[in-house]
């Protein structure tokens, strides 16, 4: 997906001819065209103004999407024991809901076109966008995942409805073809605009895609002007919907952190030790996500299920022993990120390392069954491993945390510059004297974890590729 600029572009990663400048072009090979002359072309002004106008409904219908996906919370956790007599929920309440929420999954992925879309067990990672076709399969079982308390985020169900709407207009457009390339960099264009504000700015959603892309050169270019501007028309969207619905708009941010002035010796120190920590943690989640993917892949609707009842009984486990909320463990954190941060001074290091222990291994059940995104329940962790890691001298809380969740970031989705810039934006009003912290902490969990994770020939049990599952392969070879 978005791989492929418009017609008649270079090829990714092509070199620029000797001599070019940025306002005259040197001669090029036969059968590429010159990437400025294609800037000044019409159909690249069309192709702006398409990106445009796709960016408005593709966030809308992501705004909705997300809407929904928290309105079945509240009315699955908290108004439904409500309604059947329970003062509050039951410690056990998420038992059944998530077992529900694993078989409603299973069939979403077992029997539905698309196979629930791509599973993210082999990580962060553009895929091609689903087919109108396969669209609904991939919305439930998200929904699926996410409204029934699952340990992931939505980012990547939002980046597949983002695509797969741009991919539906193009085919609407029944008047003048789309080219095949220019129906790719529509796709991407939805993308961009479906988590415009998700990660707090489009800017850090822009990074996002592009480093996963892996474009570069005179593609990076031509595709990121239509993205760029679908991300910006999304989130004047988001923010309108915001204002008019009062859900706000979804956008990520830690705020009112106490101050921090600048970065000591010592804490570079300890930006080695957590990027150190981080490589330790980050494949060991993934290993055992991969581990129980192929058995998820085999028999979905045994395994997905089991997976939803493991969830529920680390959160029984963390909130019996601890007496904290149940969604500390539930869901991808978005929400509970900040809260966590605020009340830090109420968690012992014992709840702190609990909760670390069950939030992780909840995510790596999760990745392995459920359909979703890896980035959020990342954060989270890296978040509670930096406020636990506080409670040690010489390390400001505001400093752990801002070198937990870019460690974190990096070892489970392997996109080193956006791993910076997230808590650069995520934790704006004390961002700029940590980015040194904060680099340091992702180079070393970066380079660390390339030791420890397993080689990319390696499959999960079964046999089965991590990326999606067997059903997704063949829907979408």
């Amino acid at each position: 997906m978005g791989h492929d600029p418009p017609d008649a572009t270079p090829s990714a990663g092509a070199p620029a001819p000797p001599g070019a400048s940025g306002s005259q072009s040197a001669p090029h090979p036969p059968g590429r065209t010159d990437p400025v002359a294609l800037l000044r072309s019409r159909g690249y002004v069309a192709l702006l103004a398409a990106a445009a106008v796709l960016g408005v409904p593709v966030a809308a219908a992501a705004y909705g999407f997300l809407v929904l996906v928290g309105y079945l919370q509240e009315e699955l956790f908290t108004h439904l024991p409500h309604e059947l007599g329970f003062a509050t929920a039951p410690a056990w309440w998420p038992l059944p809901v998530l077992v529900i929420g694993g078989v409603l999954t299973g069939l979403a992925i077992r029997y539905l076109p698309g196979g629930g879309g791509p599973s993210p067990a082999g990580g962060f990672a553009m895929h091609p966008p689903p087919t109108p076709v396969q669209l609904p399969g991939v919305l439930l079982a998200a929904l699926a995942t996410l409204a029934f308390g699952a340990v992931l985020g939505p980012e990547m169900p939002l980046i597949a409805l983002g695509g797969g709407l741009g991919l539906l207009a193009t085919k609407a457009a029944r008047r003048r073809p789309v080219p095949e390339r220019g129906v790719r960099v529509l796709g991407v264009s939805g993308s961009f605009a479906a988590i415009s504000t998700l990660l707090g700015s489009p800017i850090t959603g822009a990074f996002l895609l592009m480093e996963a892309s892996g474009l570069g050169g005179p593609t990076l270019d031509l595709v990121l002007l239509p993205g760029l501007l679908a991300s910006g028309v999304g989130a004047l969207i988001f923010i309108g919907l915001g204002e008019l619905t009062g859900h706000g708009t979804f956008a990520l941010a830690i705020t009112n952190l106490p101050p921090f002035d600048r970065p000591t010796l010592g804490e570079f120190g300890w930006a080695i030790v957590i990027g150190l920590a981080a490589a330790l943690i980050g494949p060991a989640i993934h290993r055992l996500g991969l581990y129980l993917h192929g058995y998820a892949t085999r028999w979905t609707m045994i395994v997905v299920p089991l997976a939803g009842a493991a969830v529920a009984v680390l959160t029984i486990i963390y909130t019996e022993a601890t007496g904290k909320p149940e969604s500390n463990v539930l869901f991808s954190g978005e929400e509970d990120m900040g809260t966590l941060v605020h009340a830090a001074a109420s968690y012992s290091v014992g709840a702190l390392l609990l909760l670390l222990v069950c939030k992780s291994l909840a995510y790596a059940v999760c990745l392995s069954s459920f359909r979703g995104g890896p980035v959020f329940p990342a954060l989270f962790i890296g978040t509670t491993g930096g406020i636990a890691l506080s409670h040690l001298p010489g390390l400001p809380l505001v400093a752990g945390v801002a070198m937990g969740l870019g460690a974190m970031s990096v070892v489970m989705l392997k996109l080193p510059l956006t791993s910076v810039l997230l808590p650069s934006l995520l934790l704006a009003s004390e961002a700029v004297p940590l980015v040194p912290l904060v680099i340091v902490a992702v180079v070393v969990a970066h380079v660390a974890s390339a030791h420890l994770t397993p080689s990319p020939a390696a499959k999960p049990r079964g046999g089965e590729p991590a990326g999606r599952g067997a059903h997704a392969d063949a829907a979408q070879a």
